[in-house]
C-alpha cells in the first residue's frame, strides 16, 4: 500500500538561489503561480525510451504498477510516475527535459540489471546508477586542474582562489532531482555527487540549451561505452553550498572554513 505524501505549498521562493538558475532560465519555474501539472512538461519535453516509446508524465496515482518496479513502468510503457504537487518529482521531470537521452539510457541501464540479477539484489552499477541519477552534479571543464582540485578536496583553491574562472572554464549542472529538492531547504552538509566530462573551451560561449544537449550525448556515450557509471568510483563529493553563485552565504571567505563540511583528503597509509 503506498504511503501518503500530503501536498506541499507552492512557494516559488524557493527556488531564487543560483543553483536553480537554470531552471528558471529555461523553464520560467521561478514565475509559476501554482504547481505545474504532469502534463506541463509536453512542450519541453522530447525524450524517447530505449524501448522506443515516447516518455509521457502521468499523475502517479493512475498508473497500475502491478509488481512492476518504478523503473519497469517507464521501460516498458514509457509513463513515468509523477506525484501532483511532490519537489521531488517536479525536479525529476526537469532533469527529463534536459538529459533525455542520459536518463532514457540509464532506465533502461536499471532494467537490464534487474532482469539479469532481481530486485534483492543491488550491484555495484545499480547502485552508482541510482546514487549518480539522485545525487549526480556534472561538472564540464576544459582544464584538468578542476578534477584534480576537486578530488583532492582542495576546496579554497577551486571555490575561492579561481572563483572568477567558473563559468569559462568550468560550469556545474545538476543531474541529480534529490539535489534540487534538497536545495530548495539547504543546509550545512549537503553534499552531491560529482561526474567530470572534459568539454572543448567553446562549450562554454553556446547558450545554456545548446550545453545541456552536447551533455547530455556525452554522458550516454560515457556510460554506454566508458561504462563510467559501472561503479561509484568516478563519482567524486562536491559540497553543493560551496559552489561558487550557489549559495548566498559563500561569498565570504570564511565560509569555508568550516572543516566539517568542507572536509580535507584523508589520506591513506601506504
Amino acid at each position: 500500500m503506498k504511503r501518503f505524501t500530503p501536498p506541499e505549498q507552492w512557494q516559488p521562493s524557493s527556488l531564487q538561489s543560483g543553483a536553480f538558475l537554470h531552471l528558471n532560465t529555461l523553464f520560467k519555474i521561478d514565475e509559476q503561480i501554482s504547481w505545474p501539472t504532469p502534463q506541463w512538461f509536453a512542450p519541453y519535453l522530447n525524450a524517447i525510451n530505449e524501448n522506443n516509446l515516447p516518455i509521457r508524465f502521468i499523475d502517479d496515482a493512475k498508473i497500475d504498477f502491478g509488481d512492476r518496479y518504478y523503473e519497469q513502468v517507464i521501460f516498458e510503457t514509457g509513463e513515468v510516475p509523477t506525484r501532483t504537487e511532490n519537489w521531488h518529482d517536479l525536479f525529476g521531470g526537469f532533469i527529463w527535459c534536459l538529459f533525455p537521452k542520459t536518463k532514457a539510457l540509464i532506465n533502461q541501464r536499471h532494467v537490464q540489471d534487474i532482469a539479469e540479477y532481481g530486485l534483492q539484489q543491488r550491484t555495484k552499477h545499480r547502485n552508482a546508477l541510482t546514487l549518480f541519477d539522485e545525487c549526480g552534479v556534472v561538472l564540464a571543464i576544459s582544464e584538468n586542474k578542476w578534477k584534480q582540485w576537486l578530488c583532492d578536496h582542495q576546496w579554497k583553491t577551486a571555490f575561492v582562489e579561481h572563483k572568477n574562472e567558473w563559468g569559462k572554464t568550468i560550469q556545474p549542472f545538476m543531474f541529480g532531482h534529490a539535489n534540487y529538492e534538497m536545495l530548495t531547504k539547504p543546509y550545512i552538509g549537503l553534499t552531491g555527487k560529482a561526474l567530470f566530462v572534459f568539454v572543448p573551451d567553446e562549450i562554454f560561449c553556446k547558450d545554456l540549451a545548446a550545453q545541456y544537449q552536447y551533455l547530455d550525448q556525452a554522458l550516454y556515450e560515457m556510460i554506454k561505452i566508458d561504462n563510467c557509471l559501472a561503479d561509484n568510483k568516478q563519482l567524486s563529493p562536491l559540497p553543493l553550498l560551496g559552489v561558487p553563485g550557489w549559495h548566498d552565504e559563500n561569498t565570504d571567505e570564511a565560509f569555508y572554513n568550516n572543516t566539517d563540511y568542507f572536509r580535507p583528503k584523508r589520506r591513506t597509509r601506504a
